[in-house]
């Protein structure tokens, strides 16, 4: 999606809430994901996903400690181990699922150990 727009067929083919506004740790993911034959800068991130500079680079270190991105400075890249990328996956959409249903005050108390060992 650039300059504020996207192409009719995908607007056509995706869900209700597909479009809803995702968190900047989402955005990074899916920028990262989609564009997993690149590495990047976290400045270039950034610049693409109109984000604070600073906020991209502790992200990108947060997903790095957690094993969802490779580094080699001063680059950025997506995991190669997609069996770790979409166990993260499932693991957020569960959690999406919970806050919905509980509400983030409760989540605390629904953690599991496979919860914990992906974080």
């Amino acid at each position: 999606m650039s300059g504020g727009t996207i192409d009719i067929d995908e607007f056509e083919n995706a869900d209700d809430d597909e479009f809803e506004e995702r968190n900047d740790t989402e955005r990074i993911v899916s920028f990262l994901n989609e564009n997993d034959d690149r590495a990047w800068k976290a400045a270039m991130i950034a610049m693409q996903l109109d984000l604070d500079p600073d906020a991209v680079s502790a992200i990108l270190s947060r997903l790095k400690e957690r094993g969802l991105v490779r580094h080699k400075r001063p680059y950025w890249a997506i995991t190669d181990d997609e069996e770790r990328l979409e166990s993260a996956y499932r693991l957020h959409q569960y959690h999406e699922a919970a806050d919905e249903q509980y509400g983030e005050e409760r989540l605390e108390e629904l953690q599991t150990d496979e919860m914990e060992k992906v974080q």
